[in-house]
């Protein structure tokens, strides 16, 4: 095996190659004392990924209902843990319990789907996107994406404010992480998610609509087109939901928008 990888072009020749890979570790994230999931993450801001997994996850209603949150480099990975309070804990002791007693006998599945139909709540009141300003986001993106720009791997989640200046952003190896973390920097930041847009690099599935809701967003912005469900769960609850963004133009797919 090469020492380092190799790069064979389309004329035959090959030459090493220096390539970096994105960090991908198993993170098991850990809310008073009960092992809830162990993520494959990348092991950076997990302070901000552990908050903000309890939020879009619906096991915190609010930022003050986490705390003590400790991370800890373990023999096959990393751990996160966080203590919860509020009613939110309901949804934590309810799925351990779940899991534990899922088996092959089909009504984990039933009750899986019924979750996904769950409506979500509907987003605050909120003005139009500024295409202009997503435009701007799209130009300095890349200026907050270190490990992409080091592994050319990684998916980025960004806050954006109204004119489209950078406040936040993550990266992570899933794009589903990067979300989460972005959400937990604003949760520790005190930022409202409803005051500029998220700005995603990722396709956007329902997964990130619904992230993106429950951390009080009003407007997403992604790189990649959505999911024909992603566009019903935007529309049902009333979000602003822009895709295909490139540097010359964009897809209005709902404009939420009072």
């Amino acid at each position: 095996m090469p020492d380092k990888p190799i790069e064979v072009r389309k004329d035959g020749t090959s030459r090493p190659a220096e390539r970096s890979w994105v960090p991908e570790v198993p993170v098991a994230l850990e809310y008073n004392g009960l092992s809830y999931a162990v993520m494959m993450a990348t092991p950076s801001d997990l302070e901000d990924f552990a908050r903000g997994f309890a939020l879009t996850e619906g096991l915190a209603k609010a930022p003050s209902d986490i705390s003590d949150i400790a991370i800890a480099e373990v023999e096959h990975g990393w751990i996160a843990r966080a203590q919860l309070t509020g009613l939110g804990i309901d949804k934590l002791t309810e799925r351990v319990r779940a899991r534990v007693a899922e088996s092959s006998c089909g009504l984990c599945g039933i009750e899986n789907l019924e979750a996904v139909s769950q409506p979500l709540p509907r987003v605050p009141t909120h003005s139009a996107v500024d295409p202009q300003a997503i435009f701007a986001a799209l130009a300095k993106l890349r200026e907050h994406q270190p490990l992409t720009r080091e592994t050319g791997a990684a998916h980025a989640a960004a806050f954006c404010a109204p004119d489209g200046a950078i406040m936040h952003a993550r990266e992570d190896v899933g794009r589903h992480n990067a979300m989460d973390k972005l959400v937990g920097a604003l949760a520790a930041a005190g930022q409202d998610a409803s005051a500029g847009f998220i700005l995603s690099s990722a396709r956007c599935s329902y997964e990130i609509v619904e992230k993106a809701v429950r951390a009080g967003a009003t407007r997403l912005v992604t790189i990649s087109l959505p999911t024909s469900m992603a566009v019903e769960r935007a529309k049902a609850a009333g979000l602003s939901l822009w895709c295909l963004a490139r540097d010359d133009s964009v897809l209005c797919v709902n404009d939420g928008a009072a």
